[in-house]
């Protein structure tokens, strides 16, 4: 789950500099390098939360609200609080197992 919160923050981060080009904070020289590394972690971001989505057995509509999350501005921040909850949780399990 590690690597897929580290690339949530990132895709969410890419999205945001892609949004600030088109609101001309940022060159328009860089549109291309950032949509591309965006693209790749966009799909990079939907193979991962299907691996762990289906790694911690979580309903498909958690699955599709955390997609749904790659596609609105700050939602990664959402996604990343309850990434490191669901971590805390799994965390808690195998302390009582031990």
């Amino acid at each position: 789950m590690k690597v897929f919160r580290i690339v949530s923050i990132l895709e969410g981060l890419s999205y945001l500099m892609i949004l600030a080009v088109s609101f001309g904070v940022i060159s328009r020289e860089y549109v291309f390098p950032l949509g591309a590394s965006h693209g790749f972690l966009f799909v990079l971001y939907l193979f991962l939360s299907l691996n762990v989505s289906h790694k911690h057995k979580w309903p498909v509509l958690l699955w599709v609200l955390i997609f749904l999350a790659s596609l609105i501005p700050f939602a990664f921040v959402a996604v990343e609080l309850f990434l490191s909850k669901e971590n805390k949780k799994a965390e808690a399990a195998i302390m009582d197992i031990t």
